[in-house]
């Protein structure tokens, strides 16, 4: 049930402890950064007159723009020949930033995987298929390592060339896989094409979803029809990747390991702190890095801490699956939209398919949302009246949810883009 469980199980009084005395040595670390040496002497910083894990509200926060203007060496702790691997992140909202870690930085990254995914239920009888992307992004080498470490047979499938993704499932009797959702979607018309059903035809136990948002009922459809039961993970490079929080089998909230993280909830607005269980911007500093520690780094992701004890026993605080990120929320005709607040409505109607896109346009000074959305096949062929009807359904239905009318075009299956990575839901061709 446990990987590390007097770690999983201490109390809050003794997590404190843990997090006071990680977080002094973090502050020494990080003091002999190119970047937060002059901070702390600026700021007359000294470690020692830290006396709670609160007092970390008097540290400066530092965003992904601090990263990058400091590119590449600037937030390094150690000398260079300390360093034995460099990962960078997607670049998805601007330049990739890059984290490096030291041989103690990979392992404590291991064993952070490898608890999230002893906690799941995977031990060393289960075959782990990785199909996230390896290289720079750290969702691949973060996942394998970690399954290696609980001992279970690990195919480094990595993204793409679904009918071989299939294949090594069928041939190897695959239990468990790392997925992107989007992709996971994709998969399902392959599945249907090559005319295998995963419940009858797979081994498959367990789904682990990452590397970006998804709706409950997106997790759902995909447990339906592959009758596994889907995990959420969250992860982001500057932190390590992969392994930062995890949902425990009862399913409320994802464990955010309070050893090597240190967590804040901010409003986004006036980065003043807000009481559990109210939505902010999620905030975290490293605990455990050498080579390159951060404090307070701003995440752009939104969720909330779950008050109240989990049944699962374990005593870190629970974070509210991502609602998304600050800078994906969309402002049309005034109002705040996210892009999975869409995914959720459409992900509940009948006869809608697997992927879908947003494009923003602006017409005389007024904005426009377009929603282009497959179907799925046999309502595309089937009665133009019932197609004219389902695109009317959905109409009403995102416009109770969002507040604004979209425009919705119904499409055939498999006619927009597809990515083998994270998806890209929202185009903006909006000119300011």
């Amino acid at each position: 049930m446990y990987w590390q469980k007097e770690i999983e199980t201490l109390d809050r009084a003794g997590l404190e402890a843990l997090q006071l005395e990680r977080l002094k040595t973090t502050l020494r670390q990080a003091g002999g950064s190119v970047y937060y040496g002059p901070v702390f002497r600026e700021l007359g910083i000294d470690p020692d007159e830290i006396k709670s894990p609160a007092d970390v509200r008097k540290l400066p926060m530092t965003t992904k723009d601090d990263l990058r203007e400091h590119w590449p060496y600037g937030f390094l702790a150690v000398p260079r020949e300390e360093l034995v691997r460099m990962h960078s992140s997607s670049g998805t909202t601007g330049r990739a930033t890059v984290i490096f870690h030291t041989a103690n930085d990979i392992a404590q990254w291991t064993q952070l995987v490898a608890r999230s995914l002893y906690m799941t239920g995977m031990r060393k009888s289960d075959v782990f298929q990785n199909m996230m992307t390896y290289g720079l992004f750290t969702g691949g080498l973060g996942f394998h390592y970690g399954a290696e470490k609980i001992g279970a047979l690990t195919i480094p499938a990595g993204a793409g060339n679904s009918k071989r993704q299939i294949q090594l499932m069928r041939d190897f009797e695959t239990t468990a896989v790392h997925v992107i959702p989007s992709y996971a979607l994709h998969l399902m018309t392959v599945f249907a094409e090559l005319a295998v059903d995963p419940r009858k035809d797979l081994n498959l136990r367990f789904a682990y979803l990452g590397a970006e948002p998804h709706s409950e009922k997106m997790r759902k459809r995909l447990e339906d029809f592959y009758g596994f039961q889907a995990f959420d993970s969250y992860g982001l490079s500057e932190m390590c990747g992969p392994g930062v929080a995890f949902e425990c089998p009862h399913q409320d909230g994802l464990h955010i390991w309070e050893d090597q993280f240190l967590v804040e909830i901010v409003d986004p607005a006036t980065l003043d702190p807000v009481p559990d269980g109210q939505e902010g911007e999620l905030v975290l500093t490293t605990l455990v890095r050498d080579g390159m520690p951060i404090l307070r780094y701003r995440t752009k992701d939104l969720t909330r801490i779950l008050e109240g004890p989990c049944g699962c026993g374990r005593t870190h605080r629970r974070i509210e699956r991502i609602k998304g990120r600050t800078d994906d929320m969309m402002i049309i005709k005034g109002v705040n939209i996210f892009p999975i607040q869409i995914e959720r409505k459409l992900m509940g109607i009948p006869g809608v398919g697997n992927n879908f896109v947003i494009i923003l346009e602006r017409a005389e000074f007024t904005d426009l949302m377009i929603i282009k959305i497959e179907v799925r096949r046999e309502t595309f062929m089937g009665d133009l009246k019932q197609l004219e009807a389902l695109r009317r359904r959905i109409v009403e239905e995102l416009k109770s949810d969002i507040l604004i009318t979209p425009k919705v075009d119904l499409v055939e299956p498999d006619s927009l883009p597809k990515s083998e990575g994270k998806a890209q839901r929202v185009i903006d061709n909006r000119k300011d």
